[in-house]
């Protein structure tokens, strides 16, 4: 069975036909959704998202692309959340240098506040890291780095867009790198040459859904179905029979999130 690790299942584009998506997901082999939050006003909507789909799994968190929606009290009730409803992660956080009217200094507040917490707990983080690899890299090495008694921090780093060096950097912190839909597409030269050689112990699957669709369906709404065709080519890319990256991958997310998982 396959897990997507990284999919908006409470995304308003899936309104109108979430059990039918739920279903088509399952049909597929995809037993398992983590779904990642976006602000704080959506925190409710995806408790009750996941309370009603089995297999779904919630983890809270403040987004950089959702900077305007953020308020520094929000961080608070971030670790309010975290001790009642003790989420399987914390994210979706990170930083995004791609939009340039973000500001920087803000997100990296953020993504710091969302770092020592999730250390501090015990939690993975869900981490978006659009061209700001490196700062991802030295965000992580300095919360690390800070005195206290805690375990060092690990996660994943969700639709990765780095190099190799960095990928190995990222391994070496104790990260794993999330493919999704860009590895299917035939440019994508440098994400397919990493993915084909990648140690698998640090890669997990995902969707994005209902964003990043894959080559095959390229300009419609992504599913938790889909993960299979990612599935399809990164085992082509490996070379190795897709059923034991399926249960590699699954095993990555049922350790690195505390999930149970059937060998």
């Amino acid at each position: 069975m396959l897990t997507d690790s990284h999919c908006h299942l409470d995304a308003p584009e899936f309104d109108g036909d979430r059990a039918d998506v739920m279903r088509r997901a399952r049909d597929a082999g995809v037993s398992t959704q983590i779904v990642p939050a976006i602000h704080a006003a959506e925190w409710p909507r995806l408790r009750e998202v996941c309370a009603q789909c089995p297999g779904t799994h919630a983890a809270y968190g403040l987004h950089p692309m959702y900077l305007s929606e953020h308020r520094p009290e929000h961080l608070q009730t971030l670790r309010e959340w975290v001790d009642r409803e003790r989420p399987v992660a914390i994210g979706e956080c990170g930083l995004d240098y791609f939009v340039e009217d973000l500001d920087r200094d803000a997100q990296q507040t953020y993504f710091d506040a969302q770092l020592r917490l999730a250390r501090e707990v015990g939690l993975p983080v869900i981490v978006h890291a659009r061209r700001a690899v490196d700062a991802v890299i030295a965000s992580i090495r300095r919360i690390n780095a800070d005195g206290v008694d805690h375990e060092l921090l690990r996660g994943v780093i969700h639709s990765y867009p780095g190099s190799r060096e960095q990928a190995r950097q990222l391994r070496d912190l104790g990260f794993l790198l999330g493919i999704g839909g860009p590895v299917t597409y035939e440019r994508a030269h440098r994400l397919r040459a990493l993915v084909a050689d990648m140690p698998i112990e640090q890669l997990l699957l995902e969707t994005d859904a209902p964003d990043q669709p894959d080559a095959d369906i390229r300009g419609q709404r992504n599913e938790p179905e889909r993960l299979r065709t990612v599935l399809d080519t990164v085992a082509e890319l490996r070379g190795e029979p897709p059923d034991a990256i399926a249960r590699r991958t699954s095993a990555n997310a049922a350790a690195l999130f505390g999930l149970p998982h059937a060998a």
